[in-house]
């Protein structure tokens, strides 16, 4: 019988939410480098594979690097007997031709793949080259963050602080931020900032996601979602702790998570293009500057 790597993945996901977590909230406090990377490549891993990762970092592993058994080999190193690795996934686009005349016209047919890698704390005999996070960000978790700073004004967005609550409005495109000093600290400010930011990019003239109906329940925990997960996405790059912007929504995510299998990696699909939108802003304005 063939496996559903939607409903498998979606299902992991539902039971973490009805135990009353979201598994992308905190598993990475205290981890150096935050963000999980491929340990050979250094290439970070994106949408779902992120929070599955995530997950799996919950163990208490002390790096967020992984790499297939394969891989580990052809370093000189293996993986420790016994030890149970993590699924990620990944779309592969496959040719398929309509029929057998090789001039009909091929199409691309997206097939997930699934693979399993295993944290470097699961393995023996690897250099420390290949082991070693990036250190952790010192900073002051009670005062503004320049870097992050620097981050939100390369976006050129209109983020208004000291304005009551936090919120984006579409229709007049500006972010509306309480003043930092009514936040318990940095952690919670950037997490709101970040969350807020990535509704931001779902303006028609950024990447276009649906807004109109925000309000209608399935919709609106969706968007919620993907800001959630930009949040984190972006905490994490900047070493901050995440927050749940919205508890509220777990029984919606789950609604939603039941409804369509699919859901949770069009969220974290959609929540990565966010995340790699704003550093492709980020990065426009340092070229631009130097």
């Amino acid at each position: 019988m063939k496996r559903d790597f939607y409903a498998e993945v979606s299902a992991r996901i539902v039971a973490e939410l009805e135990a009353g977590a979201a598994p992308w909230i905190k598993p990475w406090s205290a981890t150096p480098g935050n963000v999980p990377c491929n340990a050979v490549t250094n290439r970070p891993y994106s949408g779902c594979n992120v929070v599955l990762l995530w997950m799996a970092q919950a163990a208490g592993y002390r790096t967020p690097r992984y790499l297939t058994f394969k891989q580990a080999l052809e370093l000189g190193g293996h993986v420790r007997k016994g030890e149970r690795g993590t699924k990620v996934y990944f779309i592969k686009q496959l040719e398929v031709k309509e029929d057998a005349d090789n001039n009909s016209p091929a199409r691309l047919v997206p097939m997930m793949r699934e693979y399993t890698v295993f944290n470097v704390g699961q393995c023996e005999g690897l250099q420390e080259s290949v082991t070693a996070g990036k250190p952790a960000r010192v900073r002051n978790p009670d005062a503004r963050d320049d870097l992050a700073d620097q981050f939100l004004r390369s976006t050129r967005a209109d983020i208004r602080e000291g304005h009551g609550e936090a919120f984006y409005v579409p229709s007049r495109d500006f972010i509306s931020m309480p003043a930092f000093e009514a936040f318990k600290g940095a952690d919670q400010f950037y997490n709101v900032a970040f969350h807020e930011l990535t509704h931001w990019t779902a303006h028609s003239s950024r990447l276009d996601r649906d807004l109109k109906n925000r309000f209608g329940s399935r919709n609106y925990a969706a968007e919620e979602l993907v800001a959630e997960l930009g949040a984190a996405f972006l905490c994490a790059e900047f070493g901050f702790d995440g927050d749940l912007r919205h508890a509220g929504y777990i029984s919606h995510w789950i609604e939603l998570l039941r409804a369509d299998k699919r859901a949770f990696f069009t969220a974290c699909s959609q929540a990565s293009k966010a995340a790699d939108y704003l550093r492709g802003l980020a990065i426009a304005d340092a070229e631009a500057a130097a």
